[in-house]
């Protein structure tokens, strides 16, 4: 069984068999049909990938890893909030007529603040320190701003990265405040490992470990069925990943510069239901 299989079968028994339920309780989300959509949820939950061992995409279902990393580059690269600079219509429940999605994700990470080495965004923040002070303990982004929230059409979700240097390893802490297990954890590890490769070739290391931090990872009502046969399918070994290494500017990779070799796996779960 290959790694991501393994810590998402654990994460997802140890939320069903000892999750806590939101059933009784008032909450937001609610299905299509007006249902409310309560939860089993798991508190804290941390998984690490070691990047250097495996790339941690699921077999048990397959990922779409170039969907899932051109919704990160239009956050990171384009630095967009709107839905018309995506490929995918993954946004379209939060966009409004003319397809933004408010003062979220890629408009944060486009803000310039003042740094000691000068006025730049957050992302540049991070590719400056990466090349000139790798060893610094303050290499991070943070896209929840308070005084935007009201104008956020969606709160972001993941929402901060930590990046350390261990000796000639990048590694990287993603913070998530909420997460649908069945629809976006594997979406969301696959994303911040292959940004975490992107990073580290432009800056001339190795890519190291993700560690995701998940605040709240819970398990949808309608998804609980889904989940416990997902956990039952058999898992297949990682597949190699790697990217173009012609690419040393951060701007210039696209989805095409992605190579996923040996990727078996099961088959997709369609007309996944989503809360909203």
């Amino acid at each position: 069984m290959n790694k991501a299989d393994n810590l998402f079968i654990t994460m997802c028994k140890k939320i069903l068999d000892e999750g806590y339920s939101s059933e009784g309780q008032t909450v937001r989300a609610k299905w299509p049909d007006g249902t409310p959509a309560h939860t089993i949820k798991a508190f804290g939950v941390v998984n690490r990938y070691d990047l250097s061992d495996e790339f941690p995409i699921l077999t048990l279902r397959p990922t779409a890893i170039k969907s899932a990393v051109d919704e990160l580059l239009w956050i990171w690269q384009k630095k967009s909030n709107n839905i018309n600079d995506l490929a995918s219509g993954i946004w379209d429940e939060w966009a409004d007529a003319n397809g933004s999605i408010g003062k979220a994700y890629g408009y944060q990470l486009a803000q310039k603040y003042q740094f000691a080495q000068g006025e730049m965004d957050q992302v540049d923040n991070v590719i400056w320190q990466l090349k000139h002070t790798p060893y610094s303990r303050r290499i991070m982004t943070n896209i929840y701003n308070f005084n935007d929230l009201h104008e956020m059409n969606l709160e972001p979700c993941a929402y901060s990265m930590t990046f350390n240097v261990t000796g000639k390893k990048l590694n990287a802490i993603l913070n998530q405040r909420s997460q649908d297990v069945l629809a976006a954890n594997n979406w969301n590890v696959v994303q911040y490992s292959v940004l975490v490769h992107m990073m580290a070739q432009v800056s001339g290391f190795e890519a190291g470990e993700l560690v995701h931090v998940i605040a709240d990872a819970h398990i949808y009502d309608r998804h609980v069925p889904i989940i416990r046969e997902l956990i039952e399918r058999p898992s297949y070994p990682a597949p190699t990943f790697s990217l173009n290494p012609n690419i040393k500017d951060f701007y210039d990779f696209t989805v095409e510069d992605l190579f996923i070799d040996g990727y078996q796996k099961n088959a997709q779960i369609k007309e996944i239901p989503i809360a909203i």
